[in-house]
């Protein structure tokens, strides 16, 4: 059987961040950022979203996406940096670990490893509630009688669609990366479709397009906020839709020469999302009803079906949105692959109960984490209850996605920053002199995303049905990750573990040597 180099070289460098090679390298360049890519479905990930940007009108749809997508590339740049030089699939925490303060780390990385998983669990619940939302709206239009679902048949479509995924990511790990790389050409086809069916359909059935000057420059305002910050919370659906690429750092162990690849698909995934969806949503606002309001309260439930409705009829919008439906379920299976590779890392380092369990790798199963898997289902199962409350109670499904990341990413660049620097030595890839303004704006703007995430985007003074309860959900994780580890896991957590050796010490263990470098956390070879 031919060697291949790449991963060889890269399960060297595993070694030498303290774990044996586990999960089965098979995931090229283009595959890796295909797993980002499809997370972040553009076209799908703005249907879901719509509802975050419709009210501050065409501005906010295209303008604040493009704002806010400079931002979040540059927190992709921060990252790449990390994942170049240190790539694990515990990304996150491990850098954390590794580049916190002495008594900051255990705490910090314990902190960060529980809010990437319930964070990326979030999103799982909150793509598969949007893709049941999507499928019910095709049924509307195709009953064209004004029907639509209770919560309860809402409830009852996600809890499939959970149980399908967890069946698809089980046992499709041998065709997985074909999958990935297909998702590509799906997704992009799909953005190409829709910019040119859109006008085109418009002007067919003889309406004008709306002019330059309401695309870019029309502001409206449905909510009780200044249209200032109208406009700020906008952000909100481009930070929803790219904000996945950390998925690439949790498929590090899986990718051949990680130290590349992965950096490139934080990249060109964050990259493509700018640029095509301000081409998309600049379309849409093109060919959308100058009312937003309208289109907003759509009878579909869907807006995003409303525009394809308003532009192509009842055929042509059915199959938008059952292509979209499709594109949507992918996202769904990509997260939950990704999911599962943080909660298997996060597992084999001993942090989440029952660790032993769900630390196992099925050989029998092509190397799949099936265990986390099960654990991931059961938990979007419970999570997905909160469909049948209202409105805000299924936001929190979004936010905890939101919060729970932007903490996670923020947190290792700003410990590099302020306790690590000396400690951090370049990968493949490398921003240069740039590194640490890139890493700064990162860190600022992060803290921000996370405050954003917490106004309630109807205004001031909300009811209860309107509030936002990230501040109680992410709070609630956040607290009880601490008062967990300070009770209970203090007492045995120290950190990313040692697994080359086939045993249980901390990686912190690790002797120094010429070639590495310790200072209290996970060792991590200098590449001459």
């Amino acid at each position: 059987m031919p060697v291949c180099v790449n991963c060889k070289l890269t399960g060297t460098r595993s070694a030498k961040m303290g774990y044996k090679q586990e999960l089965k390298r098979q995931y090229s360049t283009p595959q890796v950022f295909a797993v980002a890519f499809s997370i972040m479905g553009l076209v799908p990930s703005i249907a879901s979203t719509l509802a975050f940007s419709l009210p501050a009108g065409p501005v906010g749809m295209v303008w604040g996406w493009f704002t806010a997508s400079i931002f979040i590339l540059l927190v992709g740049l921060a990252m790449a940096d990390l994942a170049s030089a240190m790539p694990t699939a515990g990304g996150l925490y491990w850098w954390t670990h590794y580049f916190a303060g002495e008594k900051y780390k255990n705490p910090l990385s314990f902190l960060i490893g529980y809010s990437n998983t319930l964070g990326l669990i979030g999103g799982i619940c909150s793509v598969d509630y949007t893709l049941a939302l999507m499928i019910l709206s095709c049924v509307s239009i195709s009953r064209d009688d004004g029907w639509s679902a209770s919560r309860g048949v809402i409830y009852a479509v996600y809890v499939g669609l959970i149980l399908l995924h967890g069946i698809c990511a089980a046992f499709s790990g041998r065709i997985m990366p074909k999958i990935q790389t297909a998702c590509i050409y799906i997704n992009v086809s799909l953005v190409i479709a829709t910019v040119i069916a859109l006008p085109v359909g418009k002007v067919t059935r003889g309406e004008v397009l709306n002019p330059g000057s309401y695309v870019f420059q029309h502001v409206d305002n449905e909510t009780g906020w200044p249209t200032g910050w109208a406009f700020m919370l906008a952000w909100l659906a481009p930070i929803w839709s790219i904000g996945s690429f950390d998925s690439c750092v949790h498929m590090s162990e899986e990718a051949m020469h990680a130290a590349k690849a992965v950096p490139l698909g934080i990249i060109w995934s964050a990259g493509s999302a700018c640029v095509l969806g301000f081409l998309t949503l600049s379309v849409m606002a093109a060919t959308m009803d100058q009312n937003v309001t309208n289109t907003i309260n759509s009878k579909f439930g869907q807006p995003m079906a409303q525009i394809y409705y308003d532009a192509l009829g009842k055929d042509g919008a059915l199959g938008f949105m059952i292509v979209l439906c499709l594109i949507q379920f992918l996202i769904g299976l990509s997260l939950i692959v990704a999911a599962s590779r943080q909660a298997w890392a996060f597992s084999r380092d001993g942090a989440l109960p029952f660790s032993n369990f769900f630390r196992y790798i099925s050989k029998r199963i092509h190397y799949q984490p099936v265990r986390v898997i099960g654990g991931l289902v059961v938990i979007s199962l419970i999570l997905g209850l909160l469909c049948l409350i209202n409105n805000a109670a299924t936001n929190a499904l979004f936010s905890l996605f939101v919060a729970s990341n932007y903490l996670s990413w923020g947190t290792p660049i700003f410990c590099r920053l302020v306790w690590g620097q000396e400690r951090f030595y370049p990968g493949e890839f490398y921003t240069g002199r740039l590194s640490k303004p890139i890493a700064w704006i990162a860190v600022v703007y992060l803290l921000f995303g996370v405050v954003l995430s917490m106004f309630p985007t109807g205004g001031p003074n909300p009811s209860p049905a309107d509030m936002n309860y990230t501040v109680v959900i992410n709070g609630f994780v956040w607290a009880g990750c601490m008062a967990y580890y300070f009770l209970f896991a203090r007492h045995w957590f120290a950190g990313p573990r040692m697994t080359v050796d086939d045993n249980n010490s901390s990686i912190s263990e690790i002797g120094a040597s010429n070639s590495v470098v310790s200072s209290g956390g996970p060792t991590y070879a200098k590449e001459e």
